[in-house]
């Protein structure tokens, strides 16, 4: 897996909405995750 350098997180009152991002800008990853999942992810 690439290494992210940038994280952008959308914050909704029960879903978050995350996107990772390589230095060049590249999508890495996208995921939504609920409030306990984003805790366990962090």
């Amino acid at each position: 897996m690439e290494e992210v350098t940038i994280i952008g997180i959308d914050l909704a009152k029960n879903v978050f909405q995350l996107h990772g991002a390589a230095a060049d800008g590249r999508p890495v990853f996208r995921k939504k995750l609920t409030r306990l999942q984003f805790q366990r992810f962090m």
